[in-house]
């Protein structure tokens, strides 16, 4: 499969994860009578995960996430010298993906992204009201283990074919976590393609979700490599 055909899968991808899981919290999370909640939107980014690892994961290996990308890179799992278009490509995927729930949700009167949109954030804009300092090492913790799983559950050595259970359920893990603090992130290309829309504090702040997910990606594809050793 040549890179161009899946980067562009990783691109769909990740429009999937932040139409999915992102329209999940603009639309679904406070809606009267009905909202989904945290648990919802926690549980609505699983399964935007889940779905693309079966949809495109034999095309592209579904990332979705530059700290993924990076943290395979680190793990000996995916060539250093694609990872930059992967990357673009899940950026450009975040990108759309954002700007049609900007449009659905300009829709509706009364709206403005200065509830949010979804964004991630600290300090005043980290929804519990959490440092920055929190939220650098929540980010970092999180995306580590987020690759442990992903490494671990798609190793030759582990059970066939479940691994988009365990990584989707992670990432619903993740989000009932860390929803209250961050907004959840883990990921640099969902955390821009929000920032964009909303601008000003969203562009400021948007230095520590690719940092911390970034090294805990990284992290996470150390830590695997020593624990597990080489795949037979």
């Amino acid at each position: 499969m040549s890179l161009f055909k899946r980067s562009l899968a990783e691109c769909f991808g990740t429009f999937w994860l932040v139409f999915g899981g992102c329209g999940s919290a603009i639309f679904a999370a406070a809606f009267p009578g009905l909202g989904i909640g945290f648990a919802g939107v926690a549980l609505a980014f699983g399964l935007t995960v889940l779905t693309m690892a079966y949809a495109i994961g034999h095309i592209s290996g579904c990332h979705l996430n530059p700290a993924v990308t990076a943290g395979l890179v680190a793990g000996k799992r995916f060539p250093a010298r694609e990872a930059l278009p992967y990357i673009i490509a899940q950026v450009l995927g975040a990108f759309i993906g954002a700007g049609l729930l900007f449009i659905i949700a300009s829709g509706k009167d009364g709206f403005s992204t200065a509830t949010g949109f979804a964004s991630n954030g600290y300090g005043p804009h980290s929804p519990g009201g959490y440092s920055l300092v929190a939220c650098f090492v929540a980010e970092a913790v999180l995306t580590a283990f987020f690759l442990l799983v992903i490494m671990g559950s798609t190793d030759a050595r582990a059970p066939k074919g479940f691994a988009p259970i365990a990584i989707g359920l992670c990432l619903t893990l993740i989000h009932l976590i860390s929803i209250p603090i961050t907004n959840t992130s883990v990921n640099p290309a969902r955390s821009t393609g929000q920032a964009i829309f909303v601008g000003g504090w969203a562009i400021s702040q948007l230095w520590l979700f690719w940092v911390a997910p970034l090294l805990g990606g990284v992290l996470g594809g150390v830590l695997y490599n020593g624990l597990a050793g080489k795949q037979d």
